[in-house]
């Protein structure tokens, strides 16, 4: 049976300090190799592509599918951390070729226009080229991916391709014309680099795929619990062992013969570990979700899993509060089951969020649930209810007020998930209700719009010190040499 941490799991602040040792490794080595004298500016431009180079390899491991990496910091950490850090690698990957022209751009315009157009198209240089194109082409994908005429796998096929053209390219540039890079120990440093990514990808797209095909479960029945939204009974075939998680985790899921861990998609679980197998709540909303109503009993699924901490077990509290909305509910369905499972006697609080009635699932579950836990249930629909225990309308500060009476905030734990823009508004509710930030703990299912969370602003003014960090490097760097 596998265990649900297989691996030590680094928290934040250890992972920053790797990721900026790490970065600092390959100025190091190069402060140590002799190289022709230049200009302050020019080794700056050096130290941008010797980080941006090491960066773009270290987002393969960003990505939440290695539990060293992500296991304590929960997939929103994880998201919100990769799609910075990209931000700091495309200025360092646009600095990089201007910072080399920019003390002759002081003296002659004209010149440094020509010694631009040089690098942009003599040969010696191409491969630079391609991993700079590769890598802005990825990020404009990336940017604006809800707009392009594409299926999701297709993007992501397109964003691992990018990837890796970024990454082996930009190695070779170092190799070809890199100052510091032709040889030595920073040479054997961007090998060792390049052989790490082709790994990764090996381990994820090779590995996994070999996996999935020798531990094969099967949908043993599929029911329909709303408005185009159904639950999976997940089972893993004789020769399968069952995975142990906890409650709240997710898996990613792919079905059918091929089973491509490039075509997999993260799916809560929303059951208890006490039962044997997996039940999967899913929404039709996407290319592959929108005929997840008519796969067949017996399909051959492909699990790899579980992720994730949004956990009870992560978190510890003497009161728990649940808040789902729409498909988000899966996670908070699954706990809530885990919870009845093992009659656990905390106060619980559970707000289920719709747009219309028929959207709620499980709701006999739900009621029931309130006859065997501490649980208090409050079900909201933006639509007219249909039922008396319904309330029309959102969640506000006053009925989330009402949520906490009677409890005690700094020992109750809430567990959020949902749209973007509702975790956002309940997350900062919960904050001016006098509930500490580190005890509310949210999962998006989605990452549209531009909203943001005081607990999101706090995160990103802790990760920019790391991009003011690589400033610092960059800098120092320069003035050292």
């Amino acid at each position: 049976m596998n265990t649900p941490f297989p691996l030590p799991r680094l928290n934040g602040p250890a992972l920053a300090s790797i990721y900026l040792l790490a970065a600092i490794l390959p100025l190091l080595l190069a402060r140590a190799q002799s190289a022709a004298p230049m200009d302050r500016w020019e080794y700056a431009a050096a130290a941008m592509g010797m980080i941006a180079l090491w960066g773009m390899a270290v987002q393969f491991v960003t990505s939440g599918r290695f539990e060293a990496v992500s296991g304590r910091l929960g997939i929103d950490k994880i998201m919100a951390f990769h799609k910075l850090a990209v931000v700091w690698l495309a200025v360092a990957v646009l600095l990089h070729p201007l910072a080399y022209v920019f003390p002759t751009w002081l003296q002659d315009p004209e010149l440094a226009w020509i010694r631009m157009r040089f690098y942009l198209t003599d040969p010696v240089y191409r491969s630079g080229v391609i991993s700079l194109a590769a890598f802005m082409v990825m990020v404009a994908t990336s940017v604006f991916r809800d707009r392009l005429p594409w299926p999701y796998e297709a993007w992501r096929a397109v964003h691992l391709l990018l990837g890796l053209v970024a990454v082996l390219c930009g190695v070779h540039h170092a190799w070809a014309v890199g100052r510091f890079s032709a040889e030595g120990a920073l040479a054997w440093f961007w090998n060792f680099l390049a052989i790490a990514v082709i790994l990764v990808v090996l381990v994820l797209h090779g590995w996994r795929w070999w996996r999935l095909h020798r531990r094969p479960w099967r949908l043993k029945s599929i029911t329909k619990r709303a408005d185009r939204m159904w639950e999976l009974d997940i089972q893993p075939d004789a020769d399968t062992p069952q995975i142990s998680y906890h409650a709240g985790q997710f898996v990613w899921m792919t079905e059918g013969t091929g089973r491509l861990p490039l075509f997999d998609h993260p799916f809560s679980i929303a059951d208890s570990p006490s039962r044997d197998g997996l039940s999967l709540l899913i929404k039709e909303a996407g290319d592959f979700t929108s005929q997840i109503g008519n796969l067949p009993e017996g399909r051959v699924i492909g699990i790899d899993g579980p992720y994730g901490e949004f956990t009870l077990e992560a978190h510890t509290a003497d009161a728990v509060i649940l808040i789902g909305g729409g498909v988000g509910f899966a996670p908070i369905l699954g706990i809530l089951r885990d919870l009845v499972a093992r009659g656990d006697t905390r106060p619980v609080r559970l707000a289920y969020a719709v747009g219309q009635p028929q959207n709620f699932a499980c709701l006999d579950e739900l009621r029931a649930a309130t006859g065997k836990l501490d649980l208090q249930l409050w079900l909201f629909s933006e639509d007219p209810p249909v039922d008396s225990d319904m309330t029309h309308g959102r969640l506000t500060p006053a009925r989330l007020s009402e949520m906490l009476n009677g409890l005690t905030a700094s020992t109750t734990t809430a567990l959020i998930c949902g749209p973007g823009p509702m975790v956002v508004a309940v997350s900062d509710m919960l904050l001016e209700a006098g509930m500490p930030m580190r005890n509310i703990i949210y999962e998006r299912f989605d990452y549209a719009g531009g909203a943001r969370s005081r607990q999101d602003r706090a995160r990103t003014r802790r990760m920019l010190g790391i991009g003011a960090t690589f400033i610092v490097i960059v800098t120092g760097f320069a003035f050292s040499m």
